[in-house]
Parts: C-alpha cells; structure tokens; sequence
C-alpha cells in the first residue's frame, strides 16, 4: 500500500473538491461557470475644489466617499461641488471652507445634467406625493398619533416641506459657523415628494440613494418596497409571492442589473422589477421616470377608476407585458383584472359609500373624522382590506387577492361595517332603506341562507374529501 505524503493528501483534497464543485454544476443543469477576467478598476476624477472636499471627508465621513468613488458620477468627474454648490441669492447657501455650498441636493440642481429625467419626474405622481397631506391618512398621523409620528412615518416616504428652524423674529436660526439650521421635524428627508427650498418637488436619492446613485439599486425591488408595503399598499410583499418576484429573486444573476443599457428582451429577460414594468425601456418605448405612465386604474380611493387616457397608458404597459407574454396572455389577464376590480366596486365600495354619505346627510355621524368606531371600519375597509384585494389582482398576488383581501373585505363588510352602520342609522328610515336595498341586491343574496341542496352539497363534499361535515 502506497503511503500519500501531506502534499499527494492535499492534492488528493483539491481533486475531490473539484469533483464535487463538477457535480454540483451537472446536478443543476448548467456549466461550471467560466473564470472571468478582472475588470478595469474604475477611476474616481474629482475636479477642481472637490478634492478638498474629498480630503476631509475621507476623514470623517469615509464611507460616504467610498460610496461616490463607486458611483458613474466619479468617472465622470462629477464631485461634490458639482452637486451642492450654490449660488449667491439661494437661501440654503453658506459659506462652507472657502465654497458656498447648500445641504439638500434637489432635482432642479440634478436637472443641471439631467434635464429630461427630471422634466419626466416632475410630471409623474411620485413628485406630488406631499400633496396627501390634506388627506385622512395625515389626519391621523398628524393629529391624532402625533406631529412627531408624522415626521418620522409618513413624511419619510411623501415628502416633507423642507424649512430652517427660525427665531422669534422669523428670522433663520443660524449655526456658530453661520450656516442656516434646518428644522429637524423636515430633514433629513428622502421622501419622494419633499418640498424643497427651492421650489422644486421630490428626492432623486429616494430611488437612487446618495451618494453612489446606482441605475443598478434603483432597478431593484427593495428600493420601492421602502415606501410601496405595509398593510394599506403591500406592493413589495405582492410582488414577493408573485411568480414575477420568484422568477427575479431565483434568476437575480441573470438580470444584468450594471448594464448601462437596460432594455427588456435585449440586455435581460429572466424576470421583471417594479421598475421593468412601470419606467425601463423595451425594444419599442424609451425609460421613463413618470411611474404612472403605464397605469390604467387607480386604486388608491374608496371606489377605483381609470385614468385619463388609460387606453394609451394600458397600451404602453401591454408593450412590456408583451416581450415575456403572449398576446392571449395578456389580453386574459387584464380582463379578469378589470372584473375583480369591478366587482369590488359595485359588490363593496359603493355600497358602502353610499351607506355613509347617507349617514353623513341625515347627520347621524359628525363632521370630525375617526372620533366614531364606524368611520375607522369603513377606513379599514377600502384603505387597508380594498387595496391589498385590488393591488393583489393587479400584481398576480394570489394570497394578497383573496386571504389578505377579498376575504378580509367580505368579513369587514358583512360583520363589522353594516352591523355599526345599522346602529349608527337606527330608526332613521333613510338609513334603513339605502341599507336594506343594499342586502336585497343579488350580490348580497347569500346572507339570507344558502338552499338545503346547496348546503348538501358542500356537506357531501367535505365528507367525500375529509371524512366529515363541512364546520
């Protein structure tokens, strides 16, 4: 018997290693993948001031360095004064080692180079976001949680209006240094709607985090699920049990997420990303940074409807739909989409709304918002249950469609919101007849009791399958 020397052990080792890495690429249907050559390292060429700026900041701040040596603004010597210089007359703007400069870095400053991305932005639903601040949602952050809650929740993904903190006088407050302090309830802030100092609307670094401000982050999921989940709007948890969402999380290294072109069928075609379908390029449209351009419902409201123009906003979606799906595909999808979303408004909101603007006009509520039980119930109902149900068909969430929605919508409805709604409108004739039209609708017909035969059937069934009688 030959004895191995510690080197024919290693050597024996390595080959069985090497065995076992061959295995395992025949065991998964593919290749051992090929060695690559070592990319060019990528040269980050500051310009003029900005290396100064860089000099320090290496000191203390050096991952915020790193993240700009990395990014496509370094190659191109785009550096920090590039971005938050600021002119004479700006009111964010002090003097700061020798520079004017500003803190927020806002899309009128990245339309500099950016011009048409941001003229897009601007003109897209995601720049108006703050706008919701009227709205019932920020009632409750606001008022009744708290400013605070507000600030640090809802401002951080619509937006805040950005201000200084001022004096008694409503003059700026202003540091030992001089530089103007920003009120600290409106920044730091990336929500994709801020009111900036400057006018302009929105945060590029919402999507394309500062300071490497990838193409490639910005492509993902992840960045749009900061905002886009929860229970009112849970887009990232839909899209995650999604066949779209299993397809790009098991193909992740197929998706050519660096590529500076980044076309559907051309540079990719493992899976999509939000971003695929709602703004990327396809061989027949150009990227666009308008998210809703696309979008032919909206189904943020108590009862959904399409947009304007939704017939060439479908069309354009269709054009991304149509570089993975079949014309019948696609053409099936949207009308079941278009049922279920139909059959909640004219099953569920409508009613619903009706029973409350009939409450309201008899004055069986009050004018204050959430101060009675009915009116959180018939908020949950169609801003939390409603959309998940709508978003869940729209995305091909089967679960969100009917456990985490259509079910939970029916619950609410039949259970909690008509039984307070019958209280609220008690000996109100008005009241009870909108109410009692609504349960004598055929759609309702159900709740009156299901027919011997019927249930007979359902009890031969469940023996058939589960030995026993349906509970």
């Amino acid at each position: 018997m030959t004895r191995l020397t510690s080197t024919g052990w290693m050597a024996v080792i390595a080959g069985l290693l090497l065995a076992g890495s061959a295995a395992t690429a025949r065991l998964d249907g593919a290749p051992p993948p090929a060695a690559k050559a070592a990319a060019p390292a990528k040269r980050a060429a500051a310009t003029g001031s900005s290396t100064q700026c860089i000099a320090c900041h290496a000191r203390n701040s050096p991952a915020l360095v790193s993240q700009w040596r990395d990014s496509a603004h370094a190659v191109e010597g785009v550096g920090c004064l590039e971005c938050h210089r600021a002119e004479v007359g700006e009111v964010d703007g002090f003097m700061h080692q020798g520079e004017r400069i500003a803190t927020v870095v806002t899309p009128k400053d990245c339309a500099a180079c950016h011009e048409s991305i941001t003229a897009e932005f601007d003109a897209s639903h995601h720049s108006k976001a703050s706008s919701f601040i009227g709205s019932l949602d920020n009632v409750l952050g606001e008022v009744i949680e708290g400013p605070i809650i507000a600030a640090n929740g809802c401002w951080q993904c619509h937006g805040s209006t950005v201000q200084f903190l001022t004096d008694a006088n409503g003059r700026v407050r202003r540091d030992k240094e001089g530089k103007p302090i920003l009120d600290p309830m409106t920044w730091p802030n990336t929500g994709i709607g801020r009111v900036n100092l400057d006018g302009s609307r929105g945060a590029c670094s919402a999507c394309h985090s500062r300071h490497s401000f990838k193409a490639s982050m910005a492509r993902q999921p992840e960045v749009c699920g900061k905002c886009h989940m929860g229970p009112d709007h849970p887009q990232i948890e839909i899209f995650e049990e999604s066949k779209h969402g299993i397809a790009y999380r098991t193909r992740i290294n197929e998706m050519n997420l660096e590529s500076k072109s980044w076309v559907l069928g051309k540079d990719y075609t493992a899976a999509p990303t939000c971003a695929t379908c709602h703004m990327s390029a396809t061989p027949n449209q150009p990227l666009t940074h308008d998210v809703g351009a696309r979008i032919s419902w909206t189904l943020r409201p108590v009862i959904s409807r399409k947009l304007e123009n939704w017939e060439t906003r479908r069309a354009s979606m269709q054009d991304t739909c149509h570089q993975c799906h079949g014309p019948d595909f696609v053409g099936a999808f949207y009308k079941s989409f278009d049922s279920a979303v139909e059959i909640y408004n004219s099953k569920f909101a409508e009613p619903a709304k009706r029973i409350m603007d009939t409450l309201r006009a008899r004055n069986r509520l009050t004018p204050t918002p959430f101060d009675e039980e009915l009116e959180w119930t018939f908020y949950r109902l169609w801003h939390h249950e409603g959309r998940r149900a709508r978003m869940g068909v729209s995305m091909q969430g089967p679960d969100y469609t009917q456990w985490h929605g259509f079910f939970e919508v029916a619950e609410n409805f039949y259970f909690r919101f008509l039984p307070q709604a019958q209280e609220a409108g008690h000996g109100d004739a008005e009241v009870e007849k909108v109410v009692k039209a609504i349960l004598d609708s055929p759609e309702h017909a159900w709740k009156k009791g299901m027919s011997p035969e019927d249930r007979a059937r359902i009890d031969a069934f469940y023996k058939q399958r589960y030995g026993t009688d349906a509970q």
